[in-house]
């Protein structure tokens, strides 16, 4: 599939509230999740998303530092979370990235920073009990 493609899916499913494909999430993100937090901690980053496309369809997932998962839709709003008035500029300007990523047989894994009080807020939403898909040990 050619990138103009995949971004076309991607602005799909992650600007326009797409759906995506929890079984696309199970067959080529699940079983990296570990050396994705391995990297997030690594780096000292507060999050990171992944984004996979595969014959037409979208999953993506979002590890939080405390090494809560969150998948396709859930991981969405968690993005949005983080950048309340940032989300739909910042996608827009990764999404040509991903694509490209994604075009030429990567996944597309994308580490994120956060200002404190972002931080702070995503962590006090986690205590109370979020939308967690699914929390890894």
């Amino acid at each position: 599939m050619r990138n103009n493609e995949i971004a076309q899916l991607l602005r799909r499913a992650l600007l326009e509230g797409g759906a995506m494909v929890h079984a696309l999430y199970e067959y080529e993100l699940k079983e990296h999740i570990d050396h994705w937090y391995k990297g997030l901690k690594k780096d000292h980053d507060d999050f990171v998303f992944v984004v996979t496309e595969n014959a037409g369809h979208v999953a993506m997932l979002l590890i939080m530092a405390d090494k809560t998962v969150y998948i396709n839709e859930e991981a969405r709003e968690k993005l949005q979370a983080a950048w309340p008035d940032t989300y739909q500029h910042n996608l827009q300007l990764f999404i040509p990235v991903m694509a490209d990523d994604l075009a030429n047989g990567f996944i597309s894994v994308n580490g994120v920073r956060t200002p404190a009080a972002v931080r702070n807020a995503l962590s006090r939403k986690n205590r109370r009990g979020g939308n967690v898909s699914e929390r890894r040990e």
